[in-house]
């Protein structure tokens, strides 16, 4: 047979092979929905009672898995870290405390790593939850909780690469880790705030006040200015616009470089001509305490491209444009 034959036939049957690891992988997991019973909630019970940490550990592929889960465990509210089972006999065990729950996952339950540590953690009064495919196993007899892993077959043709076992330890951790989170009433706002450096931290943790220009910065002329006048404000303070405002220093209009190319269009006699009259009346303000990203979403709302930031008493007190939102990251 001819190569140009094989390459279509061979494409097939990794499509095809690509497939059905697919399939039995999302089987081991919707297997695990049908099987969770009162250990899993009494696991949740365990680590919402516990005062100390949650300590994740496993080896080989488990460990990998078990990494995964100490992180998502830490950003949702519950403080966990993963520890090397091999490294614990080698002094890393002292990171544990008497008031710690160990998750410990081994898809055989065997794993001597772990098995080695566990009368250690006996003795302190840790409390133990284990994570395996076989509930008849060391581990999982020597756990106060155990949570059955197991799955019926591993995606990998040979039986013996980690697959499908791997995958439902994952998803089990997921769900762990989401029941907790939805138990303590973590929010969106606490999760920003454990991921500050993130997208979403930056559009839940930065307001107004700390990215608005503020003092000098803040391009603004009396109302009784003239439009020349208003300019050369414009051009100093480099914002794209300029605020109106009155003797109480409140905003009563607003002009941009928009207003700007209409008048020039208009053929509108500059020297005579006064700021009240060209501006925008009623301009539209945030306040500082507000969200940036309400500020985004105003903006867009409006189709400007700059806002006034004015306190409670209606005072101006900052402006902000696209740009500035754009160099934090909030857009």
């Amino acid at each position: 047979m001819s190569s140009a034959l094989q390459q279509p036939q061979k494409a097939a049957h990794g499509l095809d092979l690509a497939r059905e690891v697919l399939q039995i992988e999302a089987r081991a997991v919707e297997a695990l929905a049908l099987r969770l019973d009162a250990s899993f909630q009494h696991a949740v019970d365990l680590i919402l009672q516990c005062h100390g940490r949650v300590v994740v550990s496993g080896i080989g592929k488990s460990g990998h898995i078990g990494s995964k889960i100490a992180a998502t465990l830490a950003s949702t509210g519950t403080p966990a870290f993963f520890m090397h089972p091999a490294e614990a006999s080698h002094g890393d065990f002292g990171m544990i405390t008497h008031a710690d729950v160990l998750l410990a996952l081994s898809n055989s339950g065997e794993s001597d790593e772990l098995l080695a540590i566990v009368p250690l953690l006996k003795r302190m009064g840790a409390k133990l939850i284990s994570m395996t495919g076989n509930p008849h196993s060391s581990l999982a007899r020597e756990s106060d909780v155990h949570l059955d892993a197991g799955v019926a077959q591993e995606a990998c043709s040979l039986g013996l690469t980690p697959t499908a076992s791997t995958t439902a330890a994952l998803a089990l951790g997921d769900a762990l880790a989401v029941t907790l989170l939805d138990a303590r009433g973590f929010s969106a706002e606490d999760f920003a705030r454990s991921h500050p450096g993130g997208a979403l931290g930056r559009r839940l943790l930065v307001h107004v006040w700390d990215i608005m220009r503020s003092g000098d910065a803040v391009p603004c002329v009396p109302a009784n200015a003239s439009l020349s006048e208003a300019l050369l404000e414009m051009t100093r303070k480099g914002l794209g616009m300029t605020a109106i405002i009155n003797a109480e220093e409140q905003p009563i209009g607003i002009f941009t470089d928009g207003d700007l190319r209409r008048i020039l269009e208009q053929g509108l006699d500059f020297r005579g001509a006064m700021i009240i009259d060209t501006m925008h009346r009623n301009p539209q303000s945030i306040g500082p305490h507000q969200l940036a990203v309400e500020a985004v979403e105003l903006m867009e709302e409006r189709k400007i491209n700059g806002l006034l930031v004015v306190d409670e008493a209606g005072k101006l007190i900052g402006a902000l444009n696209m740009h500035d939102l754009l160099r934090a990251k909030v857009i």
